[in-house]
């Protein structure tokens, strides 16, 4: 195992890793997608690849920000989960509409070889940066990053289609819906946009991950996507239940060298697609 993926495992949980197809991810999993109102669903906080992951092992320390947002209000979940080491993610669903909750967690700095990062950045589609180390006949020198992570997810509650779901939460960097997904024709085009501070941005690796729902054990299959100068990208929806995963990730200079000499920012979304409702 390399020595940056086992720094990954022990200091992040695997947050971060560049390897194969794309990186180890950071997700919200709810354990319903569509629910009826009244319900109360468990969302948990997953590392891994493909849609396959296993508790993030982070505490309530590394919880910067937690919000429900609802069709006609506004919960911040901060304070609540975080009262306990164990990170709490409960959701009580009573509004009928698409729901988002959105989960971002602090800052984390790592330090990873020339050749590590290398690899992480071609996995990642930072062409930018790789460039910029390239000019500066840095490919062989460590790397100091430091890192946080923007989560959401869309659960659909009773057969009401109003919702948040295309409204910018103000994450550093966030994909945002511009149809609801529960709506969506199975098969049909999705558009997606990428905001960083609140602006689109153009040319950005977009990853889509889609898991039919059955058979259990069937692979997740790769979409690799790259943002129009508007910021968007068309995902295509399957035709059968799936659950669904977005992720990119962004990255500059350091505004503070003397800290580190990059900082990023991961954004991840998921949502169900062709799933009958539960109560």
């Amino acid at each position: 195992m390399p020595q940056w993926l086992r720094a990954f495992f022990l200091l992040m949980g695997l947050l971060g890793l560049a390897a194969g197809a794309g990186a180890s991810e950071f997700w919200l999993h709810p354990s319903r997608y569509r629910v009826a109102p009244g319900a109360v669903v468990h969302v948990r906080r997953l590392v891994g690849q493909q849609l396959r992951g296993t508790s993030w092992s982070g505490t309530s320390q590394r919880l910067a920000r937690l919000v429900q947002y609802a069709p006609n209000d506004t919960v911040d979940l901060t304070a609540i989960a975080s009262q306990a080491d164990t990170l709490r993610t409960v959701l009580e669903l009573n509004e009928s509409g698409t729901h988002v909750l959105g989960l971002e967690t602090t800052e984390t700095a790592l330090t990873l070889s020339g050749p590590e990062f290398t690899q992480y950045l071609k996995a990642e589609g930072l062409e930018d940066i790789l460039l910029l180390r390239e000019k500066k006949h840095q490919q062989d020198k460590p790397a100091r990053e430091t890192y946080h992570r923007c989560a959401k997810t869309l659960v659909q509650v009773g057969g009401t289609a109003v919702g948040p779901f295309s409204a910018a939460i103000g994450q550093a960097l966030e994909l945002i819906p511009d149809q609801n997904p529960y709506t969506a024709k199975p098969g049909s085009l999705l558009t997606v946009r990428l905001l960083e501070q609140g602006r689109p941005v153009r040319g950005q690796l977009v990853t889509a991950w889609v898991k039919p729902q059955t058979p259990a054990a069937a692979p997740a299959q790769l979409q690799r996507l790259y943002t129009s100068p508007e910021g968007r990208v068309l995902v295509r929806l399957p035709t059968q239940p799936a659950e669904i995963l977005l992720s990119s990730v962004r990255m500059h200079p350091h505004p503070r060298p003397a800290q580190a000499d990059w900082q990023s920012v991961w954004a991840t979304l998921t949502f169900g697609v062709n799933q009958p409702y539960k109560r």
